[in-house]
């Protein structure tokens, strides 16, 4: 008799084993702020102790309690393991937050951790200049780890995961429409992936530091910038430094954070006519420079400002920090009239490129919808005619066209949803509706009530926004499969 393989429980225990294998990397990950508490002679290193500890116990107890089972892993134990390290680290990542001398609450702090592991990007913090080195440089390492991924850098660092599942994580983490594999391995993918978001970080650190940043302040932003995160030691954000170098030498490489990975590493390796002969980069690079031009247009009719740098550079940076859901700001952008605001909220909605660190319903969706629209336009006149959307001359499948057409209405549904939520807590509804899309698109930018942190943000709407940074890091899918009875059936 044949043995039916479709019908299976759910493999827990290895799950479970899993996130305490990632629970130590996580702890091994806080040894940095801890040092660097120690080397500028701050008491929070107590704090980065104490969570190490905690992590390592935590770890040691599930390792040693919980039996290894079987070692397979498929689509549901992707989905889970995907969804619950992010929960995971963020309980772990927030414990310093809560014994340091921030000393922030189990709500504030989880917001905060959740906000960083998602490169989001918001804060409940209203004067971050305060903070040690320590707190600092966590803040920014927590964006740079999620900004590529957790479970990409697991299958990096975990080759064991490369034929258990591993693509079913990649699939389930990695944002996008379709995912390639730079090697028949996918552990090597992972390993490619991270190499080139490493160097990448090292390049940009290196830059800044030859400007009027210190060298902690630059390898703070190096890893913030490259993660479309948004996370700065100062509240002035990249104003503060009053740098047309810092500006460029960051907006160059957040638009790099824009570009899908793929084509950059495909770029390092001498194939850079591949980049442009790729469409949704085309369409990236349109995107910012029509938005930029009426950004512009905008900025000089409302404030009429004489010729000047800032006249060029201010709305580039603005665009390309907002459309890459980095968050960065260099000035005062609502003072350049009502304009502005519907071009942020577009740009907020619809990200960069897909297999990029940015957020937002990316690119690659964006022009599938066009296509598909264009379609259904044409069957008026042509009826009986056959259209198909084709993305860099590839017809894709009805099935997939059904899939992100199904994403954008769960996208903006997921919205709608959270802004509800914060209304019924008490937020104006057009901060709760700015706020939901914020968090959703991984972008933090805040606007009314929120406009200088989300400290404002009742208790129960701090759970709901980290709640919708994870539905939007994760693409929506991945999370809320979880909740459908079915994916629990044996």
């Amino acid at each position: 008799m044949v043995k039916t393989t479709g019908y299976r429980k759910i493999n827990f225990r290895s799950i479970v084993r899993l996130l305490a294998h990632l629970m130590l990397i996580e702890s091994g990950f806080m040894l940095i702020p801890m040092l660097v508490s120690l080397f500028y002679g701050e008491s929070d290193y107590y704090a980065f102790l104490v969570a190490i500890l905690i992590t390592l116990l935590a770890s040691w107890a599930i390792l040693t309690g919980v039996r290894s089972g079987r070692r397979d892993l498929g689509k549901r134990e992707g989905y889970m393991l995907t969804s619950l390290v992010w929960v995971v680290f963020s309980i772990f990542g927030m414990i310093p937050f809560m014994v340091s001398d921030v000393s922030l609450g189990l709500t504030d702090a989880f917001c905060e951790t959740m906000s960083g592991f998602t490169t989001t990007g918001c804060s409940v913090l209203s004067d971050v200049e305060c903070l040690s080195h320590g707190v600092h440089i966590w803040r920014c390492l927590m964006q740079w780890i999620g900004g590529l991924g957790i479970m990409i850098f697991t299958l990096a660092v975990l080759p064991m995961l490369n034929s258990s599942g591993g693509m079913q994580m990649m699939n389930a983490e990695l944002p996008g429409i379709t995912k390639e594999k730079l090697s028949p391995r996918v552990s090597q993918t992972a390993k490619r992936l991270w190499l080139v978001y490493l160097l990448l970080t090292l390049l940009l650190a290196l830059l800044l530091c030859f400007g009027p940043m210190n060298i902690f302040d630059g390898i703070c932003h190096a890893l913030s910038t490259m993660s479309t995160g948004g996370f700065s030691t100062r509240n002035d954000s990249i104003g503060a430094w009053n740098s047309w170098y810092i500006r460029l030498v960051v907006l160059v490489f957040m638009f790099i954070g824009g570009v899908n990975f793929a084509l950059i590493y495909r770029a390092s390796i001498g194939k850079i006519k591949a980049s442009w002969k790729d469409e949704t980069f085309r369409f990236y690079v349109k995107v910012i420079i029509v938005l930029t031009i009426l950004l512009t247009l905008g900025y000089v009719v409302n404030c009429h400002p004489r010729w000047s740098m800032s006249v060029i550079v201010d709305p580039l940076f603005q665009v390309v920090s907002t459309l890459t859901s980095t968050g960065y700001s260099v000035t005062d952008c609502q003072s350049w009239g009502s304009f502005v605001f519907p071009i942020l909220l577009i740009l907020m909605f619809v990200g960069a490129s897909a297999g990029s660190t940015s957020g937002g319903c990316k690119l690659d969706r964006i022009s599938f919808l066009f296509k598909s629209c264009r379609n259904e336009i044409s069957k008026c006149i042509h009826p009986n005619k056959v259209y198909s959307v084709s993305i860099n001359n590839r017809v894709q499948s009805p099935e997939l066209v059904s899939k992100v057409m199904a994403f954008l209405g769960l996208y903006m549904g997921s919205i709608i949803a959270g802004g509800i939520m914060l209304v019924l807590l008490g937020m104006p509804i057009s901060d709760s509706l700015f706020a939901s899309l914020s968090c959703v698109g991984n972008t933090g930018l805040g606007a009314g009530v929120t406009a200088d942190s989300f400290a404002c943000v009742p208790a129960a709407g701090k759970w709901v926004l980290s709640f919708l940074m994870l539905v939007g890091r994760l693409e929506i899918f991945t999370v809320l499969v979880l909740f459908l009875p079915g994916f629990w059936h044996k």
